[in-house]
């Protein structure tokens, strides 16, 4: 399924769900970023997706990164929760959701790089190269967040 993501743009679709959702900043020893390319928006992101019934908000993060990427992670702690109403995701399917994430720090433990349904390409990426790569800005934010070493509170907002 294909989306579109409206951030900050006033001729946005009015969203018509909030699903809980999770994404990851995971960095390996050598300091690189795990990174997807999505299959639904053509961008790069970290690893995440949607809360599911019956499991802990962390088991969402270790299914997500592992389903998106083949990494195997433990979840560290929380880089920020983002939950802004002017960004929305517009499916094909009429869904048009608001955004609602709670970011983490997860460290790998196992695992090999692999696809998925949900990402054409799976990479660690150094930092200095991130700018290079087609984020979109509320996943900018998130890495930056995450990567900032000095940050000692979780982001809100």
């Amino acid at each position: 399924m294909s989306r579109v993501d409206y951030y900050n743009n006033p001729d946005a679709p009015r969203a018509n769900s909030v699903v809980p959702s999770v994404t990851a900043v995971v960095v390996n020893d050598s300091g690189a970023l795990l990174m997807i390319h999505r299959t639904d928006n053509d961008l790069w992101a970290i690893p995440g997706g949607g809360h599911d019934v019956g499991e802990s908000i962390a088991d969402t993060v270790v299914r997500e990164v592992e389903e998106e990427t083949g990494i195997e992670v433990v979840v560290q702690d929380i880089v920020g929760l983002y939950t802004n109403p002017h960004h929305v995701m517009a499916y094909d399917d009429g869904e048009v959701r608001q955004q609602f994430s709670i970011c983490f720090h997860a460290r790998p433990v196992g695992g090999e790089l692999r696809t998925s349904s949900e990402s054409s390409e799976v990479r660690w990426v150094s930092p200095a190269d991130i700018d290079t790569l087609n984020v979109h800005p509320s996943i900018r934010l998130r890495i930056q967040h995450g990567l900032d070493a000095s940050r000692t509170e979780p982001h809100i907002g």
